[in-house]
């Protein structure tokens, strides 16, 4: 997690700055159901480089959002989910899904 003098003095800037990419607010939004493997979220991001999928995740997880767990099986097994901080993002996910709805509409 950042220490507090990483993060700005807004807490809408914060909330960004963990958040703000267009990739991680997609894999919060796939987490929200269920924990998903690599290879899924992947293929559930279209246009999504393995590079950038993993950077992205790997943030997440050091900024406590998200939970990787590796079932130590040969072939791998690992899942990511969110953790319990990042269970607190889901009104801003659901407030997006809202307001895109609605906008859709217009």
């Amino acid at each position: 997690m950042k220490k507090k003098s990483e993060l700005p003095a807004c807490p809408v800037a914060t909330t960004v700055s963990l958040i703000g990419s267009k990739w991680k607010i997609l894999i919060i939004r796939n987490l929200r159901t269920r924990p998903w493997r690599f290879n899924e979220l992947q293929r559930s991001l279209q246009g999504v480089s393995q590079k950038v999928l993993t950077s992205s995740l790997r943030e997440m997880i050091d900024d406590g959002l998200v939970i990787r767990t590796d079932y130590k099986t040969n072939p791998p097994h690992v899942e990511y989910s969110l953790s319990e901080l990042g269970k607190e993002l889901m009104p801003i996910i659901d407030s997006m899904e809202v307001f895109g709805n609605y906008y859709k509409s217009l």
